[in-house]
């Protein structure tokens, strides 16, 4: 069970490895085009709600309610169910997802209004931001259907494919920036036009696969069919529930978006930091674990689920805490090498940092929720996730009044790191009330050794802390230094971590044997 789960997760970690770097290029191309100014505060915002809308209906709510329905058919229906099932799952969301689509593109200007009030004082910035949505929100209707298409495949254990389409995401939009911006007059819509391009591209890229599956049908209504039916019923609670952390990151947009030029570009380029260590190990991981949760509980082997989710948590762990530590010991230097060409200066590096250290402290909230999460889906248990997320959600709000506005009435230099703050730690919370829950209802129940394993890592930790901080040095020399002394030295910092990381583990008595042994 744990080597398939683990080879599984190895391939989705891959291949996401490789959409984090071009990501990654991207936004190095954006920043050394764009900046941080007013069109790219446009853009984040006029992408942001598709963005939205896609792990909405996507691979959020959608493949929650789906991905376990299927996979019960798929282990005990016939074939022919089981394609009649894909075929009236995709033309009823392709039938809400085009009108979905026509409303948004009317709706564009007060959809920009709800999402960033702040834009009404520039008139500009806010036609700007209406004309790049009118293209960008199409992006919805055709990512959705990847995303469905993405859940068949997973389900049958076809996770390279997916795991490669986002990489498709990424080469457009850096198209957009490079071969298309410069033609324009408003050159950042080039990029708006690269993520409607790219929508069409992704999906077509992935129907070749289902057609070798014998899961390419006609389309068709199934308003009546009973497996869309127990998808919608289980999609309606899902879709807030599996939403909180992107409303709390609108939440955020909205308010950076009255605060100064330039924040809504820094939460963007901070989020995308923190998006490298929860796309490649968490949310590979969830999408793993998912189809072999929902397997298990189809045929009621709780001793197994729990086993599945004990070795999930404590592979998380063992990744994510030393992620945020790095991330939050190298903020600066992070950006600084990534993003400081072009448009983006060494202020934009600075502000960016302060929110970057502030994500930090919340990624391993983040990271748990992918993890934790996936247990409630695969009992199709979507009601759980949606109390737990409701109290969240009202806790970041909360939270951004607290930590924000005090921010602001005292004139601290960047206000928008509060954002950030809060909005990890209503994951936090987010993730211990998960956790609560599983144990309350002994769905989960931890194996021995867990603290044993946390002193480990805890050491572990504070012995690669150490080196980062020695190695990193004063902020000033990675300001001024040239792009190629600032890679090698960050190089250096990685790869020193890492090996001090792992071989503190090694010595303390880590042994890898340790780990597998908790799915066996």
């Amino acid at each position: 069970m744990s080597p398939k789960i683990l080879r599984s997760t190895y391939v989705v970690g891959g291949m996401t490895v490789i959409s984090r770097i071009t990501g990654f290029l991207r936004d190095i191309v954006f920043a050394r085009a764009f900046g941080a100014g007013a069109g790219m505060d446009a853009f984040v915002v006029a992408f942001q709600i598709p963005n939205f809308l896609r792990r909405l209906f996507g691979e959020g709510a959608f493949s929650q309610a789906f991905v376990p329905v299927f996979s019960e058919y798929h282990h005990k229906r016939q074939p022919e169910e089981v394609r009649e099932l894909a075929a009236r799952v995709t033309g009823t969301f392709a039938t809400f997802l085009f009108v979905i689509t026509l409303v948004g593109v009317i709706a564009s200007p007060l959809l920009i209004l709800l999402f960033s009030a702040g834009f009404a004082d520039n008139e500009r910035q806010y036609g700007l931001a209406v004309a790049m949505l009118r293209l960008t929100f199409p992006y919805i209707f055709f990512i959705s259907l990847t995303a469905l298409a993405a859940g068949i495949l997973n389900t049958l254990g076809r996770f390279a494919v997916p795991a490669f389409t986002p990489v498709l995401l990424n080469i457009c939009l850096i198209g957009g920036a490079l071969l298309i911006a410069p033609r324009l007059e408003e050159p950042i819509v080039g990029v708006a036009i690269g993520v409607f391009v790219a929508g069409v591209v992704q999906l077509a890229f992935q129907l070749p696969f289902l057609a070798r599956l014998g899961l390419l049908r006609r389309p068709r209504w199934g308003g009546s069919h009973e497996g869309v039916r127990r998808i919608a019923v289980l999609m309606l609670p899902a879709i807030f529930g599996s939403s909180v952390a992107q409303l709390n990151l609108l939440i955020d947009r909205h308010i950076a978006s009255w605060l100064q030029t330039g924040s809504i570009s820094w939460l963007y380029y901070s989020d995308r930091i923190m998006e490298f260590p929860l796309g490649v190990f968490s949310i590979a991981l969830g999408t793993v674990i998912l189809p072999g949760l929902s397997e298990k509980y189809a045929r009621q082997e709780m001793a197994d689920f729990s086993a599945t989710l004990d070795w999930a948590l404590r592979l998380v762990l063992m990744i994510v805490i030393p992620a945020s530590v790095a991330m939050f010991v190298l903020a600066a230097p992070i950006l600084s090498t990534l993003f400081q060409h072009g448009d983006f200066n060494s202020t934009d590096t600075m502000m960016a940092a302060y929110s970057v250290r502030a994500y930090a402290l919340g990624l391993l909230g983040f990271a748990m929720v992918k993890v934790l999460a996936p247990a409630y889906f695969s009992r199709q248990d979507t009601k759980t996730p949606v109390r737990i997320g409701v109290i969240a959600m009202l806790a970041n709000i909360v939270l951004n009044i607290v930590i924000v506005l005090p921010m602001v009435t005292t004139g601290f230099v960047a206000p928008h790191t509060g954002l950030a703050l809060a909005t990890g730690l209503a994951a936090c919370l987010n993730a211990g009330l998960l956790f609560r829950g599983l144990l309350q209802r002994e769905v989960y129940r931890p194996t021995t050794g867990w603290l044993l394993m946390m002193v480990r890592y805890a050491m572990a930790n504070v012995a690669m802390a150490v080196v980062l901080v020695w190695l990193a040095g004063n902020i000033d020399w990675w300001i001024a230094a040239q792009w190629q002394e600032r890679a090698w030295r960050l190089s250096q910092c990685v790869i020193a971590g890492s090996v001090v990381y792992f071989a503190a583990l090694f010595l303390i008595g880590f042994r890898p044997g340790q780990l597998r042994a908790t799915a066996s």
